[in-house]
């Protein structure tokens, strides 16, 4: 049973990596030097997958998580840095949650805040 689960965590993975990635590719305004570019379109991906392990925790646990439940339960993988930001979640039982992804390195402290929540949409600070 657990090995189906991880087929279809990586399957949801797999897809909202698409989606993350065809939102970006039809932008038609540069936003940013393309390593900034490049970065923003991993981590907004990065938040779609976080997104959906919350929604799979609370489909079988009926509340949302942390990011430390989440990689316990094995629905998170990749810690909570990549390409130089910071991901910190928070959950309200089962009315919501919460990950926002700051830039943690100093060189792209002028870079954008990025936030997803229940809804799955990511939004930019």
């Amino acid at each position: 049973m657990r090995k189906i689960g991880t087929i279809l965590g990586l399957v949801v993975a797999l897809g909202a990596g698409y989606v993350a990635y065809m939102y970006m590719t039809r932008s038609t305004v540069a936003q940013g030097p393309p390593q900034q570019q490049i970065d923003v379109v991993g981590i907004r991906s990065a938040l779609l997958v976080m997104g959906q392990a919350e929604r799979q925790y609370f489909a079988t646990h009926s509340t949302y998580a942390t990011l430390d439940q989440l990689q316990s339960e094995g629905l998170l993988t990749g810690g909570t840095q990549q390409r130089g930001y910071a991901f910190t979640a928070s959950a309200d039982g089962s009315r919501g949650f919460t990950i926002t992804a700051a830039p943690a390195d100093p060189g792209k402290a002028s870079w954008p805040t990025l936030v997803i929540d229940e809804s799955l949409q990511v939004t930019q600070k």
